[in-house]
C-alpha cells in the first residue's frame, strides 16, 4: 500500500480524499494556489505545496507544477479528485512516466470515455442503448442548425470534452441552435481547452439516473446501484439521491449490467459512473461515462457502506476488489443537497465574499439517521471568484425516503451561512415541494416548479402560526432581558406585558402570552393555543424550539420590534408589537425604493466578456445586451423590454461588482 499520496485538487473533494487516506494510515500532500493558502484542505494535509496564482489555468491545471510537487514530496500516487486534471489522459501518462500511480482508470479508458463522441460509438458497439444524435465534428453554427433540423428539435448542444454542466445548451429552434452552438463552443474552450461540439436529441420529460461502477485491474467489475440526479439547474446537479424513487428492480439490473458491459469494453478499473437519461416508460439511454469520482458519490456510500475513495486507492495499489456483485445491497435511503455560493433570489447568480458565519449541523451516525457534511470551507474563510461556487455537500440518510427527507429538512434549517448569498432557502423549498416528496421529478423540475425564478416560499397558515407563537415567546424573553438591563440604570425595572400583536406573512394576530418557568403558552384571539418551550437566549442566531411538542428550527436575527426569521425556505419579517404600537403603525409612511427600471444592473460579481449593443441603439425585448463571466460560466444578460441605450458604463475586460450599472436606457 502507498505511504504517501498527493491530492491534485482543492476544496471539499481534497478534504474528502484526505479523510479516507488518513483512515488508511496514508500520509497526504495538498497543493494550493495563492487564493487557497489558508484553505481547509491545506490545513488538513500532512504537507502542502504552493503551485501558483489563483486562476486554475495558472495553478491547478498546470501539470508540470503538480508533477514538481510530486517530486518535491516523494508522493507515490496522485488522486485527482474531480474536475481539473481528473479526466486528462496526458496527466495520467505523465505520472506513469514518473513511476507514480494515478488513482483513477487507465489512460485508454479516459481517452475513450472522455470524448463524448467516441464514447457513444463505443457504447453502441457494447450493446448499450444510446440517444439519437450526430457524433461527428461540427464546423460552424449553420452546420449546427442543419444537423439540428435533421435530428428534430429540441436538441442538446454539448461540448465533447465537457462536464459539470458547462458547454451545454438546449435549442428549440434555429436561432437558439446558432446561439447555443457559439456559447457552448466558447465555454468549452475556456473550461476544457477543447471546443469540439456535438448534438443529440433532447428527450422531453427525462430523468437523469446514473450507475456507479467499480472495477479492479484483475478483471473484476461491479455496479453499486443508481443515483437519481434529475433536479438540475443549467445542467448542473443540485440534489441527488440513492436509490432512485422511479426505478424498479428489473430496470435497475438492466442499467447496471449495461454499465458493467461498457466498463469491460474499455478495460475499466477504479470508480466510475455511467450516466443515463430515462424517459417516463423507463426506457434508458446512455449519456456519458465519467471516468472519475462523482461529486454525488456520498449517497452511494451511505446506502452501500462502501468507501469509494478507499476502493480507488486500493485498486490503484494493485489490490483485487474484496466486494462481489452479490455483496452489494441497498440499505435505506440517502439524499445530497449541494450548497452553492449563489443567490437564488437573483436567479442563482454567483456570490463571493467572506463566510462571516459558517455553522453546519453536527455530523452524527445512528440507527435511524445519519448527517454528513463534505466541505472545504470554514468560518472566516472566503469564497473566491476563481473556482466552483460549491460550499458543501450536505447528506442525510434514513431507513426510508421519507425519513431521509425529514432529516434533510431539519439539517438545512440548522445550517447557518452568513456573509454571502447561498441556496439553502431553495434547497429547503425543494424538500417540501409535493412533486419532490412524491418522487415525481424530471430534469425540468426547477423550470416547471419555479418558472419565474425563486422568490422565496409562502408558508401555509398553520406553519405561520407556529412561527408567530415562537416569535412571541422569544420576544417576551428578549423584552424581559432588556427590561432588567435598563432597570439596573434607574433601579426601576419596566413591566413586560402579556398582550401583543404578531405581524407575519400578511397576517396580524393578537395574542396573549401566559408564561411559566418551563416555557410559554401563546393564545391567539381568534382561537388556538401553542405551547412553546426552548433554551433559546437573546443573541443566539439559531432557535431550536418545541411548539406543541413538535420541533421547529429557525434562523433568528433581531430587528426593531421583532425578528427576521428564516425557516423552510421562507425569509420572514416578524413584528411583535403592543396593541397600541400596532394601531399607531397604521399611520406610518412606507419608504418607496428607488426606480432602477431604466438601468441594467450587474447581477453578480464577474468579468465583462462582451457588450453586444451601442449607445443610441434601439433594442427589443429579449435581445442580448452583454455577457458577463462569473465562476467559469458565461451569463448572457438580455433586455427586459423595448428601449434605447442611452449610456454604456462598462467595456469588455472590466471587473464588475453586484449592482454596478452596466448601461442606462432612455
Amino acid at each position: 500500500m502507498f505511504k504517501k499520496i498527493l491530492i491534485a485538487n482543492r476544496g471539499e473533494i481534497a478534504c474528502r480524499v484526505i479523510k479516507s487516506a488518513r483512515k488508511m494510515g496514508i500520509a497526504t500532500v495538498a497543493v494550493y494556489s495563492d487564493a487557497d493558502k489558508n484553505a481547509l484542505h491545506v490545513e488538513m494535509a500532512d504537507e502542502a505545496v504552493h503551485i501558483g496564482p489563483p486562476p486554475a489555468s495558472e495553478s491547478y491545471l498546470v501539470m508540470e507544477r503538480i508533477l514538481d510537487a510530486v517530486r518535491q514530496t516523494g508522493a507515490e500516487a496522485v488522486h485527482p479528485g474531480y474536475g481539473f486534471l481528473s479526466e486528462n489522459p496526458r496527466f495520467a501518462e505523465a505520472l506513469a512516466a514518473e513511476n507514480v500511480a494515478f488513482i483513477g482508470p487507465p489512460t485508454g479508458a479516459i481517452q475513450a470515455m472522455g470524448d463524448k463522441i467516441t464514447s457513444k460509438k463505443l457504447a453502441a458497439e457494447a450493446g448499450v442503448s444510446t440517444v439519437p444524435g450526430y457524433m461527428g465534428l461540427i464546423e460552424d453554427a449553420e452546420e449546427a442548425v442543419k444537423i439540428s433540423r435533421e435530428i428534430g428539435y429540441p436538441v442538446m448542444i454539448k461540448a465533447s470534452a465537457g462536464g459539470g454542466g458547462k458547454g451545454m445548451r438546449i435549442a428549440w429552434n434555429d436561432d437558439e441552435a446558432r446561439e447555443g452552438f457559439q456559447s457552448s463552443k466558447n465555454e468549452a474552450a475556456s473550461s476544457f481547452g477543447d471546443d469540439r461540439i456535438f448534438i443529440e436529441k433532447f428527450i422531453t420529460q427525462p430523468r437523469h439516473i446514473e450507475i456507479q461502477v467499480l472495477g479492479d485491474t484483475h478483471g473484476n467489475c461491479i455496479w453499486l446501484n443508481e443515483r437519481e440526479c434529475s433536479i438540475q439547474r443549467r445542467n448542473q446537479k443540485v440534489i441527488e439521491e440513492a436509490p432512485s424513487p422511479f426505478l424498479d428492480a428489473e430496470t435497475r439490473r438492466a442499467m447496471g449490467e449495461q454499465a458493467v458491459a461498457l466498463s469491460r469494453a474499455v478495460d475499466y478499473s477504479s470508480a466510475g459512473t455511467v450516466e443515463f437519461i430515462v424517459d417516463g416508460a423507463r426506457n434508458f439511454y446512455f449519456l456519458e461515462m465519467n471516468t472519475r469520482l462523482q461529486v454525488e458519490h456520498p449517497v452511494t456510500e451511505l446506502i452501500t457502506g462502501i468507501d469509494l475513495v478507499e476502493q480507488m486507492i486500493r485498486v490503484a495499489a494493485g489490490e483485487k476488489l474484496s466486494i462481489a456483485q452479490a455483496d452489494v445491497g441497498i440499505n435505506g435511503w440517502a439524499i445530497e443537497s449541494r450548497l452553492y455560493a449563489e443567490d437564488p433570489y437573483r436567479n442563482f447568480l454567483p456570490s463571493i465574499g467572506r463566510l462571516v458565519r459558517y455553522r453546519p449541523p453536527a455530523e452524527h451516525v445512528s440507527d435511524t439517521e445519519i448527517i454528513r457534511n463534505d466541505t472545504g470551507v470554514y468560518e472566516g474563510g472566503e469564497i473566491s471568484m476563481f473556482y466552483d461556487p460549491m460550499i458543501a455537500k450536505l447528506c442525510t440518510w434514513g431507513p426510508d425516503r421519507a425519513a431521509a427527507i425529514e432529516t434533510m429538512r431539519n439539517a438545512l434549517d440548522e445550517f447557518e451561512v452568513e456573509g454571502i448569498g447561498h441556496n439553502i432557502p431553495f434547497l429547503s423549498a425543494v424538500m417540501d415541494h409535493p412533486k419532490f416528496t412524491a418522487g415525481e421529478m424530471t430534469t425540468a423540475f426547477i423550470d416547471e416548479v419555479f418558472p419565474d425564478g425563486f422568490n422565496g416560499v409562502e408558508l401555509p397558515e398553520a406553519e405561520l402560526r407556529r412561527l408567530a407563537a415562537s416569535a412571541a415567546a422569544m420576544y417576551r424573553v428578549q423584552e424581559i432581558r432588556d427590561a432588567r438591563i435598563s432597570g439596573t440604570m434607574d433601579n426601576h425595572e419596566r413591566e413586560v406585558g402579556s398582550d401583543w400583536v404578531i405581524s407575519i406573512g400578511g397576517n396580524d394576530w393578537p395574542v396573549t402570552i401566559e408564561a411559566d418557568r418551563q416555557g410559554a403558552t401563546v393564545k391567539f384571539a381568534d382561537g388556538g393555543a401553542y405551547r412553546v418551550t426552548s433554551d433559546w437566549l437573546p443573541g443566539n442566531p439559531l432557535a431550536i424550539l418545541s411548539v406543541n411538542d413538535e420541533r421547529l428550527v429557525a434562523k433568528v436575527e433581531r430587528i426593531p420590534n421583532g425578528f427576521r426569521m428564516r425557516h423552510r425556505g421562507a425569509d420572514l419579517r416578524v413584528l411583535v408589537r403592543t396593541p397600541r404600537m400596532f394601531e399607531l403603525s397604521k399611520h406610518m409612511i412606507e419608504k418607496i425604493p428607488p426606480d432602477t427600471s431604466k438601468m441594467l444592473l450587474c447581477p453578480m460579481p464577474g468579468l465583462m466578456v462582451s457588450v453586444a449593443v451601442e449607445e443610441g441603439q434601439a433594442v427589443e425585448e429579449g435581445q442580448i445586451l452583454c455577457t458577463v463571466e462569473a465562476m467559469k460560466m458565461e451569463n448572457v444578460l438580455r433586455a427586459e423590454r423595448k428601449g434605447v441605450v442611452a449610456k454604456i458604463n462598462a467595456v469588455a475586460g472590466d471587473s464588475l461588482a453586484v449592482d454596478d450599472v452596466i448601461m442606462e436606457f432612455e
